[in-house]
């Protein structure tokens, strides 16, 4: 197998799960690394792994990219020329993470209602009980620059088809943890500003991206709608222009939008994409964990699924911002 380096097949001076049922093409996965072109976007897509259950919450940390492979229980860190390393093995599905300011890692172990964290010598320990807060599925995580991390719970379970409305809880550099926000329809990706004055949240069952303003304390109000879009909003990342890449699972794209609800960009793929990031040494490559869906059966983290799921990227025009 021929492992190709993004920087060199692209060129660098170029360019939470949410799991809404859809329909997804069904294509055949390319067990491969290397350049795949996508004639419906402006730049090529580059497959940087393979081989995946189920691949959610890219983070770009540390010159690698961070991604949690929730089918098997374990989170990978993948450098530019495609080399997976795992970090660590935390059974729990859902299972997002994030990193610490001191560069430790941050896991949400959905399963025990809990957030673990990595210490030096790879133990890990509890960070923050969940418990008290909610008993459905904890799900996507970020960590702004004051050390404040961000945690939503859907509300449901997801397999029952009995909705409800999700919240959103901060969980302070102690590990003390509390509710910010509630009323959301399956709060997903999240991403905070530079200045770290504004959350902004996918709500995936109300096609929209939702907008607080975040207090001294780490509180959140001023709820508002940043933009509806035209699908169901997954993993999301900030640009610096302010802009919003969200991942979209049944119609297979990650979509640029603006606030207010302008779409700038598009970028069309063979499955579906459950989330996405901007890393790489100037944070203008997109990362995008994609995954053929075929329903809620696909959630069942049990053995013998197939590894569809991949890391594919492109390169933006305009770098990443904010945090994760």
């Amino acid at each position: 197998m021929t492992v190709t380096s993004i920087e060199s097949s692209i060129g660098w001076g170029t360019h939470q799960a949410g799991l809404r049922p859809g329909s997804v093409p069904s294509t055949s996965a390319r067990h491969r690394r290397g350049i795949e072109i996508d004639r419906h976007s402006q730049e090529p897509l580059a497959t940087l792994a393979t081989g995946f259950t189920f691949p959610e919450s890219p983070r770009w940390h540390d010159r690698r990219l961070w991604v949690s492979d929730w089918g098997a229980g374990q989170v990978l860190a993948i450098d530019l020329q495609g080399g997976v390393d795992v970090v660590a093995r935390v059974e729990s599905f859902p299972m997002c993470i994030d990193h610490l300011a001191d560069g430790r890692l941050l896991v949400v172990a959905s399963s025990r209602r809990e957030i673990l964290r990595q210490e030096a010598d790879g133990s890990l320990v509890t960070h923050a009980g969940l418990g008290g807060l909610a008993d459905h599925p904890w799900n996507d995580i970020v960590v702004d620059g004051r050390g404040n991390a961000y945690v939503n719970n859907i509300g449901f379970d997801f397999a029952s088809g009995d909705v409800k409305p999700g919240i959103i809880a901060l969980v302070t550099p102690d590990g003390a943890a509390r509710e910010v926000a509630d009323a959301l329809e399956f709060p997903n990706g999240m991403a905070v500003t530079a200045d770290n004055r504004t959350l902004i949240v996918a709500e995936s069952y109300g096609n929209r991206l939702t907008a607080f303003d975040i207090g001294a304390d780490g509180d959140l109000s001023n709820r508002r709608l940043w933009a509806n879009v035209g699908g169901p909003p997954d993993g999301i990342c900030l640009d610096a222009e302010n802009a919003i890449w969200y991942a979209d699972v049944p119609n297979a794209r990650c979509v640029r939008v603006r606030e207010g609800g302008e779409v700038v960009q598009t970028v069309d793929l063979d499955r579906g994409g459950f989330a996405c990031a901007l890393g790489g040494t100037d944070r203008r490559t997109l990362f995008i964990a994609a995954n053929v869906w075929t329903g809620a059966a696909d959630i069942d983290p049990g053995a013998g699924k197939p590894a569809h799921g991949q890391v594919q990227s492109t390169r933006v025009s305009v770098p990443g911002a904010g945090w994760p």
